[in-house]
């Protein structure tokens, strides 16, 4: 399966979907980082762009949460594999647009655009975002030492083929690697409780 066939695959969103589900819970459990009050739901609507039209309508929220102490009601968003930060384009099509333009031409801007919805424009801001802010992130500073030998500057199109599986398998687990970056950056869970 090329990676373009994956945006039309329900299996894909129900998979990230399912992971997102998963890290929510973990935030959930973990309770407030400042007080260590219980935290209640408090999702947000999320608008995503890029994706198919009959994605799952979990997509239309961001789960977060609100402390429950007056007085705190700190909110706490978790990590996302569907949402790579504030960004209104989902995290795959970020990753997979930026992957695919090895150098943006007319005719590769024209095809991201029809495959994605995103202008040139917004196709150059995320390579910049991953070639600049992604590499010198303390994030990636940290993070890059898991990998046995370097990876290539080329990011994430390098950072795609590190994972293993079929395409699917691949882009999720790359998705769930930089899922952090999708919360606040002071976003660490408290795995004690």
């Amino acid at each position: 399966m090329s990676l373009l066939k994956l945006f039309g695959d329900a299996k894909f969103y129900h998979v990230l979907d399912r992971i997102d589900a998963e890290l929510a819970e973990v935030t959930r459990r973990a309770r407030c980082r400042d007080c260590g009050g219980v935290l209640h739901s408090a999702r947000y609507p999320r608008k995503p762009r890029g994706g198919p039209t009959d994605l799952p309508t979990n997509y239309e929220q961001r789960a977060s949460y609100c402390c429950a102490v007056d007085g705190c009601r700190k909110r706490t968003t978790p990590p996302s594999t569907r949402f790579l930060g504030r960004r209104v384009y989902l995290g795959a099509v970020v990753v997979l647009a930026s992957a695919m333009q090895h150098g943006i031409n007319a005719r590769r801007a024209k095809q991201l655009r029809k495959a994605f919805g995103a202008s040139r424009q917004t196709l150059e801001r995320w390579r910049t975002w991953w070639r600049e802010a992604f590499t010198e992130s303390a994030f990636w500073k940290a993070a890059k030492a898991a990998f046995s030998t370097p990876v290539a500057e080329d990011v994430p199109g390098s950072l795609l083929e590190r994972f293993a599986g079929d395409d699917i398998e691949r882009l999720t687990a790359l998705l769930r690697f930089v899922s952090p970056m999708s919360a606040p950056a002071d976003y660490v869970p408290d795995r004690r409780r």
